[in-house]
This record gives structure tokens, sequence and C-alpha cells, in this order.
């Protein structure tokens, strides 16, 4: 179930404790968690955090599939998160404290900066072994915040990244235990949670406009 709880300054927000695959529901409730720390005044940043093997096993094709006159809103729907998390008036860090994949990885490179667990987990874009392409939103996003030749063996290869590897590929910007991830990720949120506000979303808008422009297509 997707939770959201404070920490002081930063909002921790659990996507759930399964999969966390992106369904309507849970994209319902990941929006209505961030309109609540919209809706604060002051310094707050956001840390989004998985619990157990999953951060975020990417899009729900169970129900897509089962669903399809839903499928292609759920997609955009998919993106319009992506979109907001990118341009998000305040910091917001992921902290991947298990498996990240498909578009749970992209969610993850959309945040402001990402934390791995350094023992177990792994980042990955699997989609050239499922046999689907990116869509333009998705290249997009995924080659505005990721090194160019990252984002080519990621995407190319389906290459699983380790959180060592990730963080020397650029991909996360820092490791830790699976008792540290979560505390690291808060602490980089917290020195960053002064700078929320409108100018921040506004600098990031500006940043992103032709991401967010491919991902509102």
């Amino acid at each position: 179930m997707t939770s959201l709880e404070r920490r002081g300054n930063v909002f921790v927000l659990t996507l759930g404790d399964d999969e966390n695959r992106f369904h309507p529901d849970r994209l319902t409730a990941v929006n209505a968690a961030l309109d609540e720390v919209e809706a604060v005044e002051g310094p707050k940043a956001v840390v989004t955090t998985g619990v157990g093997k999953f951060y975020s096993n990417g899009l729900d094709l169970d129900f897509m599939g089962a669903n399809p006159d839903a499928a292609e809103a759920n997609l955009r729907e998919v993106h319009a998160l992506f979109a907001r998390v990118l341009t998000f008036p305040a910091p917001i860090v992921a902290a991947l404290q298990g498996h990240t994949f498909a578009a749970g990885a992209m969610l993850a490179l959309a945040h402001d900066l990402a934390v791995m667990r350094s023992d177990r987990g792994y980042f990955c874009l699997p989609e050239v072994d499922l046999g689907i392409p990116f869509t333009p939103g998705m290249n997009a996003l995924i080659r505005a915040r990721l090194p160019i030749a990252t984002a080519h063996e990621a995407m190319t290869t389906a290459h699983r990244y380790g959180g060592e590897e990730a963080h020397h590929a650029g991909i996360v910007a820092g490791v830790g235990t699976e008792d540290e991830v979560l505390d690291i990720a808060v602490a980089r949120a917290d020195e960053r949670a002064a700078k929320a506000g409108f100018t921040m979303g506004a600098i990031k808008a500006r940043l992103y406009g032709e991401v967010v422009e491919a991902l509102s297509a």
C-alpha cells in the first residue's frame, strides 16, 4: 500500500510492498501523496522508496493486457508521473532498496538523484529483451538523465546494474547497505529542502522542457 510519512522536512513516499507496478490505483495514490507534499509551505523534500525486493517493476502489463481499452490511458498517466517528478517543485530523491526495472527505472531517473542498495537489487531497462520499444517520451527522459554511453548500453543490452556499477556508470549518486540506503536518501533530500518552491519548479520545467513535451505528446 502506498503511504506517506514525514521525517522533519522530508516526506517519505513508500510506493508499496509488492512489485509496485504502475496500475491506475497506484498512480492515483502516488499523485495524491505528491499533492499533499506540494500543499505544504516552507522547506520540504520527498524520498520515494519501496519495501522488500522491489522498488518498482514498471508498467502493470497484466492490467494493460487485460484492459486494452484502458492501456493507452494508463501509459499516458505514467508519462505524466514521470514529467511531474522530473519538474517537482521540491527536492525529490529515489531510495532504490530493491529491483528497479523498466518504467520503474525511468521513474527513478526522473528524480533529482537516486541512492541504491549496494548489496542486492538491479537497475535495468529490459525493453530490448521484451520486444517493447521505448516511447519517444521515455527515450527523451533516459537521454536527458544518463550519460549517453550509459544510456546506449542500458537501452540496447538490457544490462542489469548492481549498486556499485550503477554508481560508477552515473545512474545513481550514491550507494548504501540495506539498512543505510533510506537514511542516506533522506539526508541527501534534507540537505536540499530549503530550495523547495516555485523557483525550483520553474528551473526544472525549463531545463527539461523538451522532455516534458515528449512525455506529453
